[in-house]
């Protein structure tokens, strides 16, 4: 309230919008915590793969290498993160502050996708988690680059690298009404 401009409403808002942001999904968690290399992809194959926070944490970099889509440079990335002095000390601020470090559920809702793998990549009309989350509850996965396994990139503007590496190894690319399609 002493700020200027900061009446009851507004107070009273941004009060209720901090308390909010402490109840996020683990993926989201995991992206804002800025580990090198980390980002919604494969944050969403490690909640998915770890369910709990502190699995997480304690991996080692061997057991982290065995993930699909998490390789030796990624591993090494979140082991050297997790061992920093100074990101434990924040991450245990966090918990201290009310950070809920909730599991992971992630809720298989059909088989339409069962046994597909999917690359998101370019600028969608919504963010890559909300498709990721879709694949998921379809019974799919989601990597964070294109192989010989990945049997769909969904592309959006603008899709870069990936697109080309799809081309060449002959992975069916799809645009979001495609992917819509193989929702129904």
């Amino acid at each position: 309230m002493p700020l200027d401009l900061m009446a009851d409403k507004k107070a009273q808002n941004l009060l209720a919008a901090i308390e909010n942001s402490k109840n996020r999904e683990l993926p989201r968690i995991i992206v804002a915590l800025g580990i090198f290399g980390v980002g919604e992809t494969a944050a969403g194959i490690l909640a998915g793969h770890f369910r709990e926070f502190d699995a997480l944490a304690e991996a080692s970099e061997e057991e982290l290498k065995t993930i699909n889509g998490i390789g030796p440079i990624l591993a090494a990335s979140i082991v050297r993160y997790f061992a920093n002095n100074g990101n434990q000390t924040m991450i245990a601020r966090l918990k201290d502050a009310g950070v809920s470090f909730n599991p992971f559920i992630a809720g298989k809702k059909s088989d339409r996708l069962s046994g597909k793998t999917f690359v998101i990549t370019g600028t969608l009309s919504h963010p890559r988690d909300y498709y990721g989350k879709l694949i998921i509850e379809g019974g799919g996965k989601v990597v964070g680059s294109v192989s010989s396994k990945t049997d769909y990139l969904l592309a959006g503007e603008k899709p870069g690298s990936k697109l080309d590496k799809a081309k060449k190894l002959g992975v069916k690319i799809i645009a979001e009404e495609d992917f819509n399609k193989l929702l129904l």
